[in-house]
């Protein structure tokens, strides 16, 4: 019975050593990769900034803002919102706090009388919401971990197209804000209409000395504005993927390491079940071969006392009948 056990904790043993192989490498692999996801997130800020500058000094140069991207609703019926989580898992709390975040905005507006609709970004929101029976848009994935600007533009110009229509009257970003790698934050970011700030006070809005900047547009500031709405609003969904693609990397790494530790412990607690498993095998083993020398021993002597050597039939019963 001792030696089965021993067997069988030392193939658990094996199978722990094993996984933590894997957690291992999975954990430098995502540690690697915040680093690069990093860069990117800073890589894309310039243009992130640039391009809210040049739609501010559109504005302030007289450009229309009767587009629909800038026309709010008055009453808001039906809200999308874009849940923004990862392909794969062993993530720690990283879609789970997303997939929340977006589900008590959704019951929140359930009460309130509204509609919504989910554009699920990655496996993990769209297994969860269809599991859930949530109403669906179009679902992306695929791209959770090292997004590029073409899937923002697809998911840009999807959710434009759906605020555009009329089938829903706000957009709303749901994604984990990259901090640093050890602080990652779930944020919603109202995305679709643009906020009126945006357009306000920029570069080509005349000073208080009365000269405005130096620009020309060709063509008219309208226009440019209407063509780079659309690209503003991608650029802020391609800031959301790599923020989420980076808060991915830092939970992955995180959870790796957790799992890695878990794993050794696991190791050694294994291992002081199965030293102890082999002690008591190895304590009874010597019981039984001191209790059957002892037997041994004991049979010897016995034989020994009631060898009389032969003796006739009549002795025999005389001596029993005496009690020998």
């Amino acid at each position: 019975m001792a030696g089965g056990q021993e067997r069988i904790l030392r193939g658990r043993i094996r199978s722990v050593q094993a996984t933590k192989k894997i957690t291992r490498a999975m954990e430098l692999i995502a540690a690697s990769r915040i680093v690069k996801a990093q860069q990117r997130v800073q890589a894309a800020v310039p243009y992130s900034e640039q391009i809210t500058e040049v739609v501010r000094d559109l504005a302030a140069a007289g450009a229309s803002s009767d587009s629909p991207l800038l026309t709010g609703r008055d009453t808001i019926q039906n809200v999308c919102y874009v849940a923004i989580t990862a392909d794969r898992g062993l993530c720690g709390g990283y879609n789970s706090g997303v997939l929340r975040a977006a589900e008590g905005e959704i019951k929140a507006d359930v009460q309130a009388g509204r509609g919504y609709v989910v554009v699920p970004v990655g496996r993990k929101a769209e297994g969860y919401f269809r599991f859930r029976g949530y109403s669906l848009e179009k679902g992306f994935a695929g791209f959770s971990d090292q997004p590029g600007y073409a899937n923002a533009k697809e998911i840009g110009e999807h959710v434009v197209k759906l605020y555009a229509s009329g089938a829903v009257d706000k957009v709303v970003l749901v994604y984990t804000r990259f901090i640093t790698a050890g602080s990652q934050e779930v944020v919603l970011r109202p995305l679709v209409p643009l906020e009126r700030e945006v357009v306000q006070g920029g570069d080509g809005k005349p000073g208080t000395d009365g000269a405005g900047a130096d620009y020309e547009y060709e063509p008219d500031p309208s226009a440019i504005l209407d063509t780079l709405l659309p690209r503003y609003v991608e650029a802020r969904i391609y800031a959301a993927l790599l923020n989420a693609a980076a808060s991915e990397h830092a939970f992955r790494q995180r959870a790796m390491k957790s799992a890695t530790d878990n794993a050794e412990e696991l190791i050694k607690s294994l291992s002081r079940i199965m030293n102890r498993a082999r002690q008591d095998a190895i304590t009874t083993e010597i019981m039984e071969i001191v209790g059957g020398a002892e037997a041994l021993s004991g049979d010897s002597k016995t034989t020994h006392l009631i060898d009389l050597g032969p003796i006739g039939d009549d002795e025999l019963f005389a001596s029993v009948h005496n009690g020998l």
